[in-house]
């Protein structure tokens, strides 16, 4: 294992750790969201984003837009352990008058760019702040990354953004689909079935990089090949597990937004014993280790 592949996993843990024990904390919670993207959210705040947590508003960064807002207690986590805020401020969430709500709120919360939680709006919030910075030419490497569900494509909202950016060529957002393959209610094939999501960005004139979501070195290669792009639009499909790195959950289907029971609450305190100790090992060599 080398030093980056390291400082990602454990990266990785620490995220996981961080939102767990913020949600076991609370009692409930949206955990399987969260957790589909803790690998995502290590590469972009460990290797990937531009930023500087003294100052949030630096207009030379880059942008996270989290339109699956739901996934704000992982978000949360990895802007606190980058240094945006006080960890104790994850003790907060939901909490009356909180500064970390439920979905993200940029107005509230240091280091998110874009509010989000209205499931499909988040595509054309992207679209828009990368039509702003192709128009400044303030920095020609700045780039919007996107972050979109996949049960959230249920909305016509997205494509409609999709072909906006197809059209324009807009490579400064790198729309990046957390396909985890469940939403609320259940499996996408069981609702709406998302049919070949990766044909179906190319046919919108997108360049589409498949990633395995659990793996931190394939995320990295998929960004930094995505951010080279600047002849056509550009996606990275992310073949993740909903709730990933807590088996408890994996493979139920009421992942989504659970109330931890007692059998619930020793499930989460042992990935919560084994995340720890690879923490205070500081990485380890064992690759599964973060899970």
């Amino acid at each position: 294992m080398t030093e980056k592949e390291r400082k990602l996993k454990l990266g990785s843990a620490q995220i996981r750790l961080e939102t767990l024990k913020m949600l076991k904390w609370r009692g409930y919670g949206h955990l399987g969201g969260a957790m589909s993207i803790v690998e995502l959210l290590s590469v972009l705040y460990n290797e990937v984003l531009k930023y500087d947590p003294e100052r949030p508003d630096w207009t030379d960064r880059d942008y996270v837009v989290l339109s699956k807002g739901h996934s704000g207690p992982s978000l949360y986590a990895a802007l606190a352990l980058h240094g945006f805020f006080d960890k104790e401020w994850l003790y907060t969430l939901n909490e009356g008058g909180t500064r970390l709500p439920s979905h993200p709120d940029r107005l509230k919360t240091p280091g998110v760019d874009a509010t989000t939680g209205s499931l499909g709006q988040g595509t054309s919030v992207a679209a828009g702040l990368g039509m702003a910075l192709r128009l400044e030419k303030k920095a020609s490497d700045q780039r919007v990354y996107l972050i979109v569900g996949d049960g959230e494509l249920n909305e016509g909202q997205c494509w409609e953004a999709f072909q906006f950016l197809a059209h324009q060529k807009l490579h400064e957002v790198i729309v990046i689909i957390d396909y985890n393959k469940r939403q609320l209610d259940g499996r996408l094939e069981d609702i709406i079935s998302p049919f070949d999501l990766k044909g179906k960005m190319e046919s919108f004139g997108f360049r589409v990089l498949p990633a395995d979501g659990k793996n931190e070195n394939s995320i990295l290669e998929a960004l930094t090949e995505a951010k080279q792009i600047e002849d056509s639009a550009v996606c990275v499909l992310l073949d993740t597990v909903k709730a990933q790195g807590v088996p408890y959950y994996e493979d139920k289907d009421d992942s989504h937004a659970p109330k931890f029971d007692e059998k619930a609450r020793q499930a989460l305190d042992e990935v919560i014993e084994r995340l720890e100790k690879f923490v205070e090992e500081g990485g380890g060599q064992n690759v599964d280790s973060s899970r």
